[in-house]
C-alpha cells in the first residue's frame, strides 16, 4: 500500500525512525511530516508517537495502530494481487534482506536480471550481519545462511554450504599444517564476529563426530570480505563457507586444513514469516533465485 494512505504513512513512519528521514524518504519536509502526524492523531484521537528532536518512539495506541496497519496492508496487497491475476504478472514492492557478502555477490546480480524480466515489481535489498525481524522491518524475504531461528520462519533451501577450515600455501609453509583440530590452539586463527554466536569456538563434524575447539588469534573482524583477505594475505587460519572459497581451494589461492572436518549446519535458505502467505513475486523471485543460484554459484570444492 501506498505512503498516500494514512496507513501506509504511519508505517513508513515507524520503519524510518525519525520525522527527517520520514521526510526525505517521501520528498517532503519535516514540518509538512509532522504537521500529516499531527492531522492523523487528531482524527484518531489519540497520540500515536512520542517526538524528540532526533527520534521518534510509539505509544501503546500507536504500537497497536502500526501492527494493525501491518496486517491490513497486506491483506489489502493480497487482495489486489488477486484480482489482478498478480500470478502471471507480479508487481509492487519486494523487500529483501541478505548478509553483505553472499548478498553483494549473488543476490544482487540475481535482483539485477529479475527486474529485467519483471518491470513491474520494485525491489530494495537491504543487507545487514545479523538477519533482521522480517515483521517489525516490514521484509518479504530473507536469504539466510545456516540453521533456521524458530518455528515460525518457513524456509526453502536454495543451496548446500558446508564451512571448511582454510588457510593461505604461505601460511601452511610457514607454520605447518596442523594434524587434528587441537593444534588450532597453537595457530593464528582469524575470527569472523557476526550474527551472535559465540565466535571462538568452532564446531565441527568429522562423520557423524562432532567436536568443538576454542581458538585464539590477532585478527577479527565482522567482515567476510576483510577477513577472508587476511586469510589470503597469509595472516591465520579461518572457518568459511564453501561458497565463498570454492574457488580460491579450486585455483590454488587456497588450502583447506582438516578437510575431512567441516561445519555442516550452513546450508542457504530463502525464508519467511509463518504468518506470511507467499504472493506471487516472493513465490516468482525465490524460484527464480534457486535456478540463478543453481546455475551461477561456485559452491563445490573439487
Amino acid at each position: 500500500m501506498s505512503s498516500d494512505s494514512d496507513l501506509g504513512f504511519f508505517v513508513l513512519l515507524v520503519r524510518k525512525g525519525s520525522l527527517s528521514a520520514a521526510a526525505q524518504e517521501l520528498n517532503l519536509s519535516p514540518p509538512a511530516v509532522s504537521k500529516r502526524l499531527a492531522k492523523l492523531e487528531d482524527r484518531l484521537g489519540v497520540r500515536l508517537l512520542n517526538r524528540t528532536t532526533r527520534r521518534i518512539s510509539m505509544t501503546s495506541e500507536g504500537e497497536a495502530y502500526y501492527q494493525s496497519a501491518i496486517r491490513i496492508m497486506h491483506d489489502i496487497e493480497e487482495l489486489e494481487e488477486r484480482v489482478s491475476h498478480a500470478s502471471e504478472n507480479p508487481s509492487g514492492l519486494l523487500r529483501i534482506n541478505a548478509t553483505f557478502g553472499f548478498g553483494r555477490k549473488y543476490v544482487a546480480p540475481a535482483i539485477a536480471e529479475f527486474s529485467h524480466l519483471y518491470p513491474n515489481v520494485e525491489v530494495q535489498l537491504l543487507l545487514t550481519d545479523a538477519p533482521m525481524n522480517m515483521v517489525e522491518e516490514g521484509i518479504d524475504l530473507g536469504i539466510r545462511i545456516g540453521g533456521l531461528p524458530n518455528s515460525r520462519i518457513r524456509a526453502r533451501k536454495l543451496l548446500d554450504n558446508r564451512r571448511f577450515l582454510c588457510a593461505a600455501p604461505a601460511y601452511i609453509e610457514k607454520h605447518g599444517m596442523p594434524r587434528n583440530l587441537t593444534d588450532l590452539i597453537n595457530h593464528n586463527c582469524i575470527i569472523l564476529r557476526q550474527d551472535n554466536d559465540v565466535y571462538d569456538v568452532w564446531k565441527l563434524q568429522r562423520g557423524q563426530h562432532s567436536e568443538t575447539v576454542k581458538v585464539h588469534g590477532t585478527l577479527s573482524s565482522n567482515d567476510g570480505e576483510i577477513a577472508l583477505g587476511w586469510v589470503m594475505d597469509g595472516l591465520g587460519i579461518m572457518l568459511r563457507s564453501e561458497w565463498d572459497i570454492a574457488r580460491h581451494v579450486n585455483a590454488g589461492r587456497l588450502q583447506l586444513v582438516l578437510p575431512h572436518y567441516a561445519h555442516v549446519d550452513a546450508d542457504i535458505y530463502a525464508v519467511y514469516p509463518e504468518r506470511h502467505n507467499l504472493s506471487a513475486k516472493v513465490r516468482i523471485f525465490i524460484d527464480f533465485l534457486h535456478r540463478n543460484l543453481r546455475r551461477n554459484a561456485t559452491a563445490s570444492i573439487q
